[in-house]
This record gives C-alpha cells, sequence and structure tokens, in this order.
C-alpha cells in the first residue's frame, strides 16, 4: 500500500504543477481519490496520508466500507459518481456527501423525498452535482447539454435540490478539452462553483481549463482487477 501513498504525493503534485501553470491559486483543485471497488485496506493507507475526498460508483461497495472507515477518519468526504438508480435514492442520502450523478427529472424527485426526510430528521443531507453527456453518448448517463440549463433550474426550483455543480465524463475516443471547456461554460452560465472533471488520464488538462474537482483513481490505487 506503500505504492498507493507514493502515486497520491505524485498525483498532488501534478495537479499543484498544473493548476500553477494556469495561474490558478494553491488549493483551488479538489483532488477525489476514486476509491471504487478497492477494499478497505487498500484505502486506509491513502486516509492516514492526509487524503479526505474519495469517489465511489456503487452504493453497496460503499456501505460496505465507508462506515467504518469514517468511524476511524469521520471528516472523510465521499462522493457517489456513478450512475445512480431511482430506488437507491435513500440509501445514496444517507450514505453520501456529495451525489455527482443527478441527471434525470425521475432521479431529482426521488432524491427530493429523500432530502425532506432527512432534513425533517434534523440529519445531514447530501450537496448535488449534475452529469452532464457532454459528447451525447447513448450508454452514458447525463443530461444532454442543450437540456442542462433547465434541469439545473427545475432541480433547484421545482425539487428544492441544492445543486452546486456539474460533473461530466467525455468519451474516451475524443479529445477531452472542448468537453472540458462546454462543461465550464455550463457551470459558469448557472452560477455554480464546483466543476468536476478529469481523470486518471486527463486531468491536468481539465485543471488547465478550470476543473475544481478531479476525480483521480488507477493513477493513485493502481490497475482494478
Amino acid at each position: 500500500m506503500t505504492n498507493a501513498v507514493s502515486r497520491l504525493a505524485n498525483v498532488r503534485s501534478a495537479i499543484a504543477a498544473a493548476a500553477a501553470a494556469a495561474k490558478r491559486p494553491e488549493g483551488s483543485v479538489t483532488l477525489v481519490a476514486v476509491s471504487k471497488t478497492f477494499p478497505i485496506e487498500a484505502i486506509e493507507p491513502v486516509l492516514a496520508a492526509g487524503q479526505r475526498v474519495f469517489g465511489e460508483n456503487y452504493v453497496q461497495d460503499a456501505k460496505g466500507k465507508w462506515p467504518e472507515l469514517r468511524a476511524r477518519y469521520p471528516d472523510a468526504e465521499v462522493h457517489m459518481i456513478g450512475p445512480l438508480q431511482s430506488n437507491k435514492a435513500k440509501e445514496a442520502v444517507a450514505l453520501f456527501d456529495v451525489i455527482e450523478t443527478l441527471d434525470r427529472p425521475s432521479l431529482a424527485k426521488e432524491l427530493a423525498k429523500e432530502v425532506a426526510r432527512a432534513k425533517a430528521a434534523g440529519v445531514r443531507v447530501p450537496r448535488f452535482l449534475v452529469q452532464v453527456n457532454t459528447g451525447a453518448e447513448p450508454q452514458k448517463g447525463g443530461v444532454l447539454p442543450e437540456a442542462a440549463d433547465a434541469f439545473i433550474r427545475a432541480c433547484r426550483e421545482e425539487h428544492g435540490l441544492t445543486v452546486e455543480g456539474v460533473m461530466c465524463i467525455p468519451p474516451a475516443d475524443e479529445p477531452p478539452a472542448p468537453h472540458f471547456a462546454l462543461l465550464t461554460t455550463i457551470a459558469r452560465r448557472n452560477g455554480l462553483k464546483i466543476v468536476s472533471m478529469g481523470m486518471s488520464a486527463d486531468y491536468p488538462t481539465a485543471v488547465a481549463m478550470g476543473a475544481t474537482h478531479v476525480r483521480v483513481g488507477s493513477a493513485i490505487f493502481g490497475a482494478r482487477g
């Protein structure tokens, strides 16, 4: 696991260098360490090294490890970064600090119900990012770019959700920069402060183009089995 800790240091250095090259303030980019599919034993050394923000793809996977890890690291923040089924809304609201994959009205409706219940019970509720399908890929989640403004407005005004930003996963076979530029434009137009974009292969480009959060997994934890 020392390899993960040394790779974490390398990623942090690369983020800092990319931010400095873009003349961005120190600390303006948050690293989301993507721990999906990795066990507690793989994650804990990275937590011990000071990393506090993590990304998970599956409710059940996260549920099996983060309650235990949070008992030891109560300031850890966990983001849902995978597709979220509406029937998992209750568990997701209880488990995650940020849900980055809000992408359709039916999900917004279910999340709003669970948020209302949580608020009534006096417990904390997650913040939300809207996922934008910048490449209009049919197999991928996310609202289409031309529908993003209306969807963000509906999430806020009709469903009362706290939308703080946007996220995207560009097509694997296209240069990411135009997709990052599009996402940044949508965020700016809607007054959103969080722009989650960039993964292990392209996060320096994302930082250069305004990412506030980058989601890096294999460059820290290594290849998944």
